[in-house]
């Protein structure tokens, strides 16, 4: 195998999705020397006219970079990838930051594990979405040792308008929970209302506008507004993360033993998306899930209850 050299400011980067392929390059655009590795060859091709190295394995990433960054869609993913920076190689990489959305109960443990293997973990969930990830304007939430933080800031800095370190390994994570748990509220909240406002005769548009215009007006509504007036899912965030990421809040609420109602309720709602297999939709289909009148089971409730139209 033949391992890239390694270069003042190297960084490795793994995964290159919608979000991970446009936060590469804005390392690269910085100034970084980020070597890329993705599963599928097509985006790590773009990576490279991106301004990034390629590698062929994850174990060349981990052999060259002291700092490796992953942009996964969950923690199996990153212990899959983890295998493979590990394997038949001496590695140069002392730390790892997490920058999917990931459980911060099993992000916590991640850390734990690696640590006398003398890996530390950063979690570092984003928020902005793909526009953010290609503006550089994310909101990063990070967790870990401060001396870590700061070793890894000037990274996280080229991909984000905001850096705020929450607090030890899981801080995070757990910083992305809360906001997602707010994201999905607002959105069944603003679902429920589109849903009322109908049975009584008004337009969804016009609704939408007004509650803009006052204190229900929200970054939530700003961005889903379309989806709500129009009743078009196509996804700009699927639900099916949105119905993973709630998971975690209840694992959170689980591992302090604390009540989160609202959360249950909102977690069956997007378990409810998910089983009619409306997963791969914006997360604004839950509106549709309310019109059709399906309840939590996929059983429409006791007529008295529906919210749709006869």
């Amino acid at each position: 195998m033949t391992v890239p050299s390694t270069r003042p400011g190297t960084v490795g980067f793994m995964g290159l999705g919608a979000m991970g392929l446009p936060m590469a390059a804005n390392l690269a655009e910085a100034g970084f020397d980020v070597l890329a590795w993705n599963r599928g060859r097509p985006a790590l091709d773009a990576a490279v006219a991106a301004g990034c190295r390629a590698a062929e394995r994850p174990a060349q990433v981990a052999a060259t970079a002291p700092v490796v960054l992953t942009m996964l869609p969950d923690l199996p993913q990153v212990r899959e990838v983890l295998d493979g920076l590990l394997e038949d190689t001496d590695p140069v990489m002392d730390t790892l930051v997490v920058m999917g959305t990931v459980s911060p109960v099993a992000v916590r443990a991640l850390s734990d594990e690696l640590r006398p293997r003398g890996i530390a973990v950063v979690d570092a969930p984003v928020s902005g979405g793909v526009t953010g990830a290609r503006d550089a304007t994310l909101s990063i939430m990070a967790g870990g040792a401060e001396d870590t933080v700061a070793r890894v800031r000037p990274y996280l800095a080229a991909m984000a308008s905001t850096v705020r370190r929450m607090g030890d390994a899981g801080a995070g994570s757990l910083a992305k929970a809360c906001n997602q748990l707010v994201v999905a509220g607002t959105l069944v909240a603003l679902a429920e209302a589109v849903v009322l406002g109908e049975r009584g005769g008004l337009e969804p548009a016009a609704l939408l506008e007004v509650l803009a215009g006052g204190l229900a007006s929200s970054e939530v509504l700003a961005q889903k507004h379309h989806h709500l007036a129009d009743g078009d899912f196509t996804p700009s965030g699927p639900a099916r993360y949105l119905h993973k990421d709630l998971g975690f809040v209840l694992h959170s609420a689980a591992d302090a033993r604390i009540s989160l109602p609202l959360s249950a309720t909102v977690a069956r709602l997007y378990a409810a998306v998910d089983a009619r297999g409306l997963g791969d939709l914006d997360n604004s289909v839950v509106l549709q899930l309310l019109r059709d009148g399906h309840g939590f089971d996929g059983h429409r409730p006791h007529p008295h209850h529906t919210t749709t139209k006869d």
